[in-house]
């Protein structure tokens, strides 16, 4: 009788270790999915979401700008840059150091072009720049025509995903769900509901939290990002029963080897 009651007790205590594994590595489904609302909304209220408005250069930001003169010569003299040292990485790769050739904005909101002088254009769209380089050039070239774009719009994003980098982009018009897919999406333990957005706004910390469950996200002022902000995503409760995981499963396999060795007494005796 007592070799019956030594197996039943070993084995459930195996049992339930064993549940409790397996239920600490569930995660809801309502926790996962994103926009779960999505079929609920109103059309004309997904139409009205927040429209884009385009970042405005600062001080610090670099700026790719090729003025093209009928004279290719003398147009690049101008398109002289320097190569400036920022961070960046991809999808695949680490964080690390690139050259990224372009003018430097100081920090008076300048740029310094050949032939054509100090220019300010901090507080202006890429649009605005352009237009005003282009009015500059025309002083001294003919009919000049100007590219310019950010040369490093850097956001960095950081937390419970695939790969964390600070990533920088060709293009200005880029949204969170931009960066989250960059970064390769959350991880199973990123909180969906609770991503934070950092940003610096004219010397100042703004901080806002977005939930990427919900259709409301597409309304947000930080849904669309601007240069260097920075996405967190915080580890729910499931990561910390993951990282106990290995543990209970040691836990588990002591008990089940334990409760061979009771019934192998049982049985000797």
């Amino acid at each position: 009788m007592n070799k019956i009651i030594n197996v039943k007790k070993g084995t459930k205590l195996a049992a339930l270790l064993f549940a409790i594994t397996l239920t600490s590595s569930c995660v809801s489904n309502k926790k996962i999915a994103y926009f779960q609302d999505i079929q609920a909304v109103n059309q004309a209220k997904l139409e009205n979401a927040v429209a884009f408005t385009e970042p405005v250069i600062q001080p610090d930001d670099i700026l790719s700008i090729n003025v093209f003169t009928l004279n290719q010569q003398s147009g690049a003299i101008v398109n002289q840059a320097a190569a400036n040292t920022v961070l960046g990485g991809g999808a695949n790769t680490a964080l690390a150091a690139q050259q990224v050739n372009g003018f430097l904005v100081d920090k008076n909101g300048e740029v310094e072009l050949s032939l054509i002088g100090k220019l300010k254009v901090a507080g202006l769209t890429t649009y605005q720049a352009r237009e005003l380089i282009r009015e500059k050039a025309s002083l001294v070239y003919k009919e000049p025509n100007v590219q310019l774009r950010f040369a490093n719009f850097k956001v960095s994003v950081l937390g419970e995903v695939n790969a964390p980098s600070a990533y920088t982009l060709p293009n200005e018009k880029v949204s969170i769900l931009d960066a989250l897919s960059l970064a390769g999406d959350l991880t199973i333990y990123g909180k969906r509901e609770n991503v934070l957005v950092v940003r610096d706004n004219n010397g100042k910390k703004e901080f806002a939290r977005l939930n990427l469950n919900s259709s409301e996200i597409f309304n947000s002022p930080y849904y669309y990002l601007k240069q260097n902000d920075v996405v967190y995503v915080e580890p729910n409760k499931r990561k910390v029963s993951a990282s106990n995981s290995a543990q209970i499963q040691t836990i588990g396999v002591i008990a089940s080897v334990v409760s061979v060795i009771v019934l192998a007494i049982s049985n000797f005796k």
